[in-house]
């Protein structure tokens, strides 16, 4: 597990989306799949997970290679006294999802009070997969759709699709890596 600290503002774009033009962010691409993703020290926590193929986690299924590292975050959540869900199912997508990662709901992503709270992407080579994680600490669907050149009706959208963790980072950070330990120990 690796913590990705952010040190300045950024619109991460996934390995496949169009690129767009910067608007007083810089914008830069990751390696693994999904919607955009914009950081700013302190409101997301970027967690990087690499598995090596072989692990006992190690799912060949590519959607369901996400559901333990979902349980995990829900059970560090729930060590912080937070509720949430990992969706078991196949991606959900709404118009927007392409675009904005917290606007669909991919396999072991997680919910809290019906919103997106923590995605997930990943890429995967033969040695293994790199997990890419981002928790919203804060969430600003305004500035997301403005970036993105989304409509009001997208904005109004993020707003109810995604939300924003009433937790201190820090202890979300030692809570998942507790947890993480104890997986990767068994």
């Amino acid at each position: 597990m690796r913590i990705i600290e952010v040190t300045g503002p950024a619109l991460v774009l996934g390995s496949t989306q169009p690129d767009v033009a910067e608007r007083n962010v810089p914008v830069v691409r990751r390696r693994s799949g999904g919607g955009a993703v914009l950081v700013r020290p302190g409101d997301v926590l970027w967690v990087d997970v690499l598995l090596p193929a072989g692990d006992p986690l190690w799912e060949d299924d590519v959607g369901r290679s996400f559901h333990w590292l979902g349980r995990a975050w829900v059970d560090a959540l729930a060590s912080l006294d937070v509720e949430g869900a990992w969706h078991d199912g196949p991606l959900v997508c709404t118009p927007w999802c392409r675009q904005v990662c917290f606007a669909g709901l991919g396999p072991g992503e997680v919910t809290v009070d019906d919103r997106k709270v923590v995605g997930l992407a990943q890429r995967r080579t033969r040695a293994g997969a790199l997990f890419q994680c981002a928790a919203l600490l804060r969430w600003d669907p305004e500035e997301m759709a403005r970036l993105l050149d989304l409509d009001t009706e997208a904005e109004k959208a993020l707003a109810n699709l995604a939300g924003p963790l009433a937790v201190d980072g820090a202890e979300l950070e030692m809570a998942l890596l507790g947890e993480l330990t104890t997986l990767l120990q068994d």
